[in-house]
């Protein structure tokens, strides 16, 4: 089968895109014939030795991947070839930037059923960051403020969605280039960091910051007066320190996506009853994934990205 894979920790270049063996499931996995896979930060990060995470070499990266099963190993159940999946994959393994791919039979979902299976794979990973950075570690109930730093990329786009779906008031920051995509997908309150001081704009405090951008850690630290006493700072920005504040009861936690299959599949029935939308900025073929490493080396890369084998 066809694959983009790399056998040494490095910059793009390493990355080939080469026959390899087509995998056999063992027992407790199936294998999917791959719709889509998506481009993820951590993938460049893993791939350049920027995130700690101990892939097998040679890698094949790609962890969020939607297809069709084609073989099923032994003592697997309620999972049949020819049932269409999406699933988050274990990062340390090949993921799906190739023709097939090996999954755990316990990170497999049913797809949905309402948009091209191609798109579900630009969900799992980034749709469940933002719900266990919002309700997991943020602990947002009905009624609460929620101040969302960062809001116009991928992440943010799908915490705007949960935190509205679940009754709280979302509050965001957005530049001018990403205004329009914070208002649409729901934002009650749109701050432009580019023009406005944060703590001037805001009426009252929040109940939980949710920040999704690479901040100053001095400037990050400031925006905990923005925050109630006995409420959470939330960030996904692992590289940097997430500030609480003791003598009020501000508690800091720090979000490295975790699998969740019970949740991977309450997000799936979400977009398939019209409560979150998968949006897909670009679809990629295979071959071009290397490029795409380089564009991310040198600029931030807007949307979700599918790859097609």
């Amino acid at each position: 089968m066809k694959a983009v894979q790399y056998s040494e920790i490095g910059g793009p270049e390493v990355l080939h895109y080469r026959d390899v063996e087509k995998p056999v499931p063992a027992a407790g996995q199936v294998r999917v014939r791959v719709a889509a896979s998506a481009f993820n930060a951590a993938d460049a990060g893993m791939r350049g030795g920027t995130i700690p995470i101990p892939v097998e070499l040679p890698h094949i990266p790609g962890y969020d991947v939607s297809g069709t099963i084609d073989a099923v190993g032994e003592g697997v159940d309620g999972l049949a070839v020819g049932d269409a999946i999406v699933a988050f994959l274990p990062m340390v393994r090949d993921g799906g930037a190739a023709e097939y791919v090996l999954a755990p039979a316990d990170a497999v979902v049913a797809a949905p059923t309402t948009i091209p299976l191609a798109d579900a794979a630009a969900l799992p990973s980034v749709a469940l960051t933002a719900w266990q950075a919002l309700f997991d570690e943020g602990r947002l109930e009905a009624g609460q403020r929620v101040l969302i730093v960062g809001a116009g990329g991928v992440v943010g786009k799908y915490a705007i969605q949960l935190a509205k779906r679940a009754g709280s008031h979302v509050i965001a920051t957005a530049s001018p280039r990403s205004r329009d995509a914070v208002r649409d997908a729901g934002a009650d309150e749109i701050i432009d960091h580019t023009e406005t001081d944060l703590l001037t704009a805001l009426d009252a405090q929040v109940d939980v910051l949710l920040n999704l951008a690479p901040l100053d850690p001095d400037q990050f630290a400031s925006y905990v007066a923005a925050v109630r006493d006995g409420g959470t700072v939330v960030s996904t920005t692992a590289f940097i320190a997430t500030p609480g504040d003791d003598s009020r009861g501000v508690r800091a936690a720090t979000v490295f996506v975790l699998p969740n299959r019970e949740r991977l599949s309450e997000l799936v029935s979400l977009v398939d009853d019209g409560s979150l939308t998968v949006e897909v900025g670009r679809r990629i073929a295979l071959t071009d994934l290397p490029a795409l490493h380089a564009e991310a080396a040198v600029g931030r890369i807007a949307g979700k990205v599918v790859v097609l084998p």
